[in-house]
């Protein structure tokens, strides 16, 4: 197996240095890294398609996640003003209390993680509002 050769990207503005990648693998991100929001309205998340996604339902339906993929994690903003029953796929695990609160109408930060590329574990938000009100 080859080694991999340091690599660096700078910054054009100032040539400092943006992101480095060692012959470990390992990467050092000195500016800020931002992904892709994807808007999915079905409550199915393809992992293939970015790490963060919107999703307004507009009915009832399956927390779902397809293409599931070891070791990543992200982030879903979850518009449930309809107040639409949510549930579960069998791969999708939520706690009993947290897929109850994002079946109620109200906007929830959910974040994910799946360590093993089978099974999805996720955790959700109480309900947000405005300035916390």
């Amino acid at each position: 197996m080859s080694k991999l050769k340091v690599t660096t990207i700078s910054d054009p503005d100032n040539g400092n240095t943006a992101l480095t990648i060692d012959t470990d693998g390992n990467v050092a991100v000195a500016k800020v890294a931002t992904g892709t929001v994807t808007t999915d309205n079905d409550l199915s998340f393809d992992m293939n398609a970015t790490n963060n996604f919107s999703c307004t339902p507009t009915g009832t339906g399956t927390l779902t996640f397809t293409n599931i993929t070891s070791g990543q994690s992200g982030n879903i903003y979850l518009d449930n003003s309809g107040g639409h029953v949510i549930s579960a796929a069998a791969t999708t695990f939520i706690s009993a209390a947290d897929l109850t609160k994002i079946s109620t109408a109200g906007k929830y930060f959910v974040s994910y993680y799946s360590a093993d590329g089978t099974n999805v574990l996720v955790s959700a938000s109480s309900a947000v509002t405005a300035s916390g009100a």
